[in-house]
C-alpha cells in the first residue's frame, strides 16, 4: 500500500488536519506525562491511572487519523471531522459547566476547531 498525498486542496487540507491529529495522538500516547503537564492534570503519587487514560485517548486520535489518511475517504474524513467538533463541543461544555475558562481550554478549542473544520470544509466542498 503507498501512501498517496492528495492533489486537491480541500483533500490536502483533510490530509494536513490528519496528519496533526496523528502527531497529538502519537504524543499523547508516547509521552503522557507530558501531555498531562502541558494541560495542568499532574497525577497523584501512587495513582497513575491518568496515564492509562491519556495513552489510551491517544491511541485513538493516533488509530483514527492514521486511517484517515492511509484510506483517503470523504466518509472517513466526515467522521473524523464530526468527531473532533464534538470534542470542540464537549470543551465548550465544560467552559460553561466546569469554570473551565483556562487559556489551555481556548487554546485547544481553537486548535481543535481548526483540525475539525479543514475535514469537514473538504467534505461539503467549501474549500
Amino acid at each position: 500500500m503507498e501512501l498517496y498525498f492528495p492533489t486537491e486542496l480541500g483533500e490536502q487540507l483533510a490530509f494536513i488536519s490528519a496528519a496533526i491529529t496523528a502527531a497529538i495522538g502519537f504524543l499523547t500516547m508516547f509521552a503522557p506525562g507530558l501531555t498531562l503537564r502541558f494541560l495542568g492534570l499532574e497525577p497523584r503519587e501512587g495513582r497513575n491511572e491518568g496515564f492509562a487514560a491519556m495513552r489510551a485517548n491517544g491511541g485513538m486520535l493516533l488509530g483514527f487519523a492514521l486511517m484517515a489518511i492511509l484510506l483517503a475517504q470523504s466518509t472517513i474524513y466526515l467522521t473524523l471531522g464530526a468527531a473532533l467538533a464534538l470534542g470542540c463541543f464537549a470543551r465548550i461544555l465544560s467552559i460553561l459547566s466546569d469554570h473551565g475558562a483556562g487559556w489551555r481550554n481556548f487554546l485547544l478549542l481553537i486548535v481543535f476547531f481548526i483540525l475539525a473544520a479543514l475535514p469537514l470544509a473538504y467534505v461539503y466542498e467549501l474549500v
